[in-house]
């Protein structure tokens, strides 16, 4: 088993390979980064009350984004970064209990974002309305196939279930709902699964990352609960892994004692590399025992796996500590104030890595990965937190 500092590597047991160094978080090759804030920047989208759209599900004007913006997937189109968050109006109080849309922001440096006026989309009278009213559609993942096609994965939520469902379109605003993307899988079986969070795999071709087969179909990871892999033939109708016993197969766990001890949540497009597929993915701390001690409980820190291309449900190497954590206060507080940093998009743009995050389930943010200045990953915290979480008091 190859050693190196700032990382686990695992041998199918889970082993921890090797302790860090105190502080520091350099990363390995594989992985990508470090990401850094810049400057006085973020964050870079906010909620603004004086945005409204007459809504088709409450027949009325809104503020769609008068509450939250937040998850954002990217692409690049026509030159310029073109971010779509999820944005919340302030129809109720409390996570989970607004109804969400998905706006759209361009910007031609990748800081500066210029948003539209109405959301893309949206609950509306249409086949999708049992899976998007009322709770709406959230936490977009969007990527791009070679033809031009947009590819969004996100969450259908009517406040029963939680479906990961397909949208696509050729310009971003006009988007084609394709439905649940399990829903013909193994008979109609995952159909009301509760699923959310999907990774589409993708390639680097030039300065566009775009969507590749990987053994000859698509393949996306997908889970919050565990990360597992799906496949698909055409990128709408997705069929996920499962074992001998029929049963979801998963093939990334949490971890007691670490950053991801409660969830490992799939973040932006996975990316295919001579190395391996390096995903992304966001991992929550736990709030009671077994949690990562350095980091406070129900955190939202983000980690990177390297799985073998040949064989995508093998992990190569995992990150043993974030390499993107809540450090500001706007990632601190909000909606979310234990801290997140929600990672969903990248991109590639002018020869940099551009990574787009929640913060704290209340503002977008950006991160920018430079591979000509290499730059570690978030400092490690020194100890471990004495006080226990005020809920466990």
């Amino acid at each position: 088993m190859l050693c190196l500092t700032g990382l686990l590597l695992v041998d199918g047991c889970g082993r921890r390979a090797m302790a860090r160094t105190e502080g520091e978080n350099p990363l390995p090759e594989w992985a990508l980064g470090g990401f850094v804030r810049p400057a006085g920047v973020n964050p870079v989208i906010s909620p603004d009350p004086a945005m409204r759209f007459f809504c088709p599900m409450r027949q009325d004007s809104v503020g769609w984004c008068e509450s939250d913006t937040f998850n954002p997937g990217a692409v690049v189109h026509d030159d310029r970064i073109c971010v779509l968050f999820r944005a919340e109006d302030n129809s109720a109080t409390g996570i989970g209990k607004r109804t969400s849309r998905i706006g759209l922001a361009e910007s031609r440096d990748g800081v500066t974002m210029e948003l539209r006026d109405e959301p893309v989309l949206f609950p509306a009278e249409d086949a999708m309305k049992a899976c998007d009213w009322p709770g709406g559609c959230e936490d977009p993942r969007v990527a791009e196939t070679e033809d031009g096609t947009y590819v969004m994965l996100y969450t259908s939520w009517n406040r029963k279930i939680p479906r990961l469902s397909v949208a696509t379109s050729r310009d971003l605003v006009h988007w084609t709902k394709h439905g649940p993307a399990f829903a013909k899988a193994y008979g109609g079986r995952f159909a009301d699964l509760k699923s959310k969070s999907a990774s589409i795999v993708t390639r680097l071709v030039g300065d566009r990352l775009v969507i590749t087969r990987v053994g000859g179909r698509y393949l996306m990871y997908w889970g919050e609960r565990m990360i597992n892999v799906a496949t698909s033939d055409n990128l709408i109708d997705w069929t996920p892994e499962v074992d001998r016993n029929g049963n979801l197969k998963g093939c990334v766990f949490p971890r007691e004692g670490y950053f991801d001890s409660a969830l490992t949540e799939c973040g932006p497009p996975a990316v295919l590399t001579d190395r391996g597929i390096v995903l992304l993915y966001n991992g929550q701390n736990r709030l009671g025992e077994g949690r990562d001690r350095r980091y406070p409980a129900r955190t939202y820190s983000a980690g990177q796996i390297l799985f073998d291309a040949e064989d995508p449900g093998r992990v190569l190497a995992r990150l043993d500590v974030p390499f993107f954590r809540p450090v500001d206060p706007f990632e601190r507080s909000g909606q979310y104030k234990d801290g997140t940093v929600f990672i969903e998009g990248l991109v590639h743009f002018h020869g940099k890595w551009y990574l787009y995050y929640g913060c704290a389930d209340s503002r977008v943010g950006v991160a920018v990965y430079d591979p000509a200045v290499r730059a570690p990953g978030d400092p490690i915290p020194d100890a471990p937190l004495d006080a226990a979480p005020q809920a466990e008091r």
